[in-house]
């Protein structure tokens, strides 16, 4: 299957109560990188333009990406919960469940050798103990998963708490040296 005969399914489904409220937001980017980013969930802007990350956390994780020499085209980003919560709420559990398949069957399409789960919930996730203010800017493995796994604050998170911008420069690049 490739991702555009996932999406297409995916575009059918309407087992998210979620995907009453708001539209269908894939994954965008390279779909043989070795690197996935994963999200959250769709905010507003997102959800008007049908991709990730294109708002001002977009422009932050852009910024990432440059710092280490990357762009958009090099990587994969997607997000946890694949509908915008109504007043961009956190997702539920139950909204991430429904929604874990479809993002487990994008990486498995994908194949990455490196996940970073971007905040709490993309990381608890994939690392469901994991506090992100102990983990941020680690290489993490998990005999759960097939990648390695990088979690890093979400790129909002500096936009909201200045201190928080050099801490995700200086975690981005434990990616760098990993790679």
């Amino acid at each position: 299957m490739t991702l555009a005969e996932h999406y297409k399914v995916m575009t059918a489904w309407d087992g998210c109560l979620l995907s009453k409220e708001s539209n269908f937001v894939p994954g965008h980017g390279n779909p043989k990188a070795d690197i996935v980013f994963i999200g959250e969930a769709p905010g507003k802007k997102e959800d008007e333009q049908g991709v990730p990350f294109v708002g001002a956390a977009g422009k932050m994780l852009d910024k990432l990406l440059d710092s280490i020499n990357l762009k958009r085209e090099d990587v994969f980003i997607t997000n946890t919960v694949k509908y915008r919560p109504p007043e961009n709420r956190d997702p539920t559990k139950a909204e991430k469940a429904e929604c874990l398949p479809w993002l487990l069957k994008e990486l498995e399409i994908i194949k990455p050798k490196v996940i970073c789960p971007l905040g709490r919930h993309a990381t608890n996730t994939f690392l469901p103990d994991a506090i992100i203010g102990e983990v941020h800017g680690t290489v993490q493995q998990s005999d759960d998963w097939p990648y390695t796994i990088i979690p890093l604050y979400h790129p909002a998170a500096a936009l909201y708490n200045g201190g928080l911008r050099d801490v995700l420069f200086e975690d981005i690049l434990i990616l760098r040296e990993f790679l």
